[in-house]
C-alpha cells in the first residue's frame, strides 16, 4: 500500500513511501491495539460498559460480570504491552488481572471484605485504572522500545 508524504523543506514534492504488511517491522504506535478502532472498542469499552453495569447488578451478576471484563481487559493491556511497548499496559495489565482475582474471590466468599466489599472494589478499580492509565505515561513517554536481546541481530 502506498501513501504520500510532504517534506517540510520542499512542500510541492510529493514522494511516496513503502507502507510494511508485515507488522513485526512496525512501530509500537502502528501495533498498538487500543488505537485501533474495533479492537480498542471490543477490548476495552465493551468490558468497562459490563463493568459499570455490574455496579447496580446483584452480587452474584456481580460475580460473573466483574472478573470476566476486568480479566478481558487485563489480558489484552498484557498482550497490547507486548505488541507495542505501551507505558501504560505494563501496569494496568496485571492490576485488572489482581483485580478480577479479589472480585472473584469477594464474590465466592473467599475473601472477607465486609458488606461494603464490592464498592471497595468497585471504587479502588476505577481510580487504579485511571491513575495507572495516566500516571506512568507523565514519566516515561507513550512507548518503551523493546531492548534487545543478546543473541538478537
Amino acid at each position: 500500500m502506498w501513501r504520500r508524504r510532504f517534506s517540510p523543506a520542499n512542500s510541492s514534492r510529493i514522494r511516496p513511501i513503502q507502507i510494511s504488511s508485515n507488522v513485526s517491522n512496525c512501530s509500537g504506535a502502528e501495533r498498538d491495539l487500543l488505537c485501533r478502532g474495533l479492537s480498542g472498542f471490543l477490548l476495552w469499552c465493551v468490558p468497562w460498559v459490563a463493568f459499570a453495569l455490574g455496579f447496580g447488578a446483584p452480587a452474584w451478576l456481580k460475580t460473573i460480570l466483574w472478573p470476566t471484563s476486568l480479566t478481558v481487559m487485563g489480558t489484552a493491556c498484557l498482550l497490547n504491552a507486548s505488541r507495542c511497548g505501551r507505558v501504560h499496559c505494563r501496569f494496568t495489565g496485571p492490576f485488572f488481572i489482581l483485580c478480577a482475582i479479589i472480585s472473584l474471590g469477594y464474590g465466592l466468599g473467599l475473601l472477607p471484605l465486609g458488606p461494603s466489599g464490592w464498592k471497595w472494589i468497585g471504587v479502588g478499580t476505577i481510580v487504579g485504572a485511571l491513575a495507572l492509565c495516566c500516571i506512568p505515561e507523565l514519566f516515561f513517554g507513550r512507548y518503551r522500545e523493546k531492548t534487545p536481546r543478546p543473541n538478537q541481530c
